[in-house]
């Protein structure tokens, strides 16, 4: 058989597809960096929730000075710093500036978002009289093996790819149904309990319960590896460049794991917290370093993209899947039962 006849009708021509490589690639190129550069150079407060506690008329002082900069803060009131203080270990907000006869004194949380933490610390000494120094109570400091925060970020993204991984892996060895998902299931418990190891037990970088942070590592790998195979199970090879897009293209740099959501240009922040790189931080934030106060609206979201992926997987192994065209073409006719 010639190459021209083993060359389906329809395909395209090899001029129309190295036309297609020229454009996609400038194309995918544009896109990166408009997904990765763009939020980081807007970054910029907007709706950060902050506590201000103390007397009511001094309080309201400050709220004034706070709201002078329109849309970049969420003011919440507390009657004392013990409030205050525990708002701020519940995750409700960032910090909280508590004024005192003394004058201003400021609660962060730089286990939230050390970049966070800073934006306060600026704010209220800028605020303060005669350019006096504020004392600063961190509540929730960053692990002593993660003192500036930014290795909780960077774990996100090898998170995204294992995922991608997995589901890619999963689909092209054309595993279905119950298999896949088996598969799928036991290969994030086992990058779970290897990453919490690293991170936790070696690194020191997460300092919460051992397993509750493995529990939260799988599932953020199972939420996107179950899309992936989820969305190849669907709509065939496809699904898999849809699903590493989605995740990894959008998802990582909308995450806000390495600033904070709220820093971000609307509504990409909002955006990243409906997809999982951008849930796993915060659910991996709440756990590591809050008790697992906050944690709610994460765990569901990740727990909703790992569901619904599982279940398109199970339902396409239900109905005998539906085989791929790279899986197809080419395929040599099964030989004939001899006797």
């Amino acid at each position: 058989m010639s190459a021209a006849s083993a060359t389906p009708a329809n395909a395209p021509g090899p001029h129309r597809r190295m036309i297609a490589v020229m454009v996609l690639i400038p194309v995918l190129v544009a896109l990166a960096l408009w997904a990765f550069a763009w939020p980081a150079a807007r970054t910029a407060p907007r709706d950060v929730p902050i506590g201000i506690a103390g007397p009511a008329s001094a309080a309201a002082q400050l709220e004034q000075r706070f709201e002078q900069r329109k849309g970049a803060f969420d003011i919440h009131r507390y009657d004392d710093e013990a409030a205050a203080r525990t708002a701020v270990k519940d995750r409700v907000v960032y910090g909280a500036a508590v004024v005192t006869d003394e004058g201003p004194r400021l609660l962060t949380a730089s286990a939230g978002s050390p970049a966070v933490a800073q934006l306060l610390r600026d704010a209220v000494t800028a605020q303060a009289p005669g350019g006096a120094q504020v004392p600063v109570t961190d509540v929730v400091p960053t692990p002593s093996g993660d003192p500036r925060g930014s290795a909780l970020g960077a774990s996100i993204l090898p998170l995204a790819l294992a995922g991608v991984a997995a589901g890619a892996v999963v689909s092209l060895m054309r595993l279905r149904g119950l298999r896949a998902a088996t598969a799928l299931i036991g290969a994030s418990v086992l990058v779970g309990i290897t990453a919490a190891a690293l991170a936790d037990s070696w690194l020191g970088v997460l300092t919460g319960s051992w397993w509750a942070e493995a529990g939260v590592l799988g599932l953020a790998v199972l939420a996107v590896g179950a899309t992936v195979a989820g969305l190849a199970a669907l709509i065939g090879t496809p699904g898999l460049g849809i699903g590493g897009l989605l995740v990894v293209l959008l998802g990582n740099p909308f995450s806000g794991a390495a600033s904070a959501p709220e820093l971000l240009p609307e509504p990409v922040g909002m955006i990243g917290q409906w997809l999982p790189p951008g849930a796993a931080a915060t659910l991996l934030r709440s756990v590591a370093y809050f008790d697992g106060n906050g944690a709610g609206g994460a765990m569901l979201t990740l727990s909703l993209w790992a569901g619904l992926g599982l279940v398109a997987v199970l339902l396409a192994g239900r109905r005998g899947g539906r085989p791929t065209a790279a899986a197809t073409e080419g395929r040599a006719p099964e030989p004939m039962p001899v006797g």
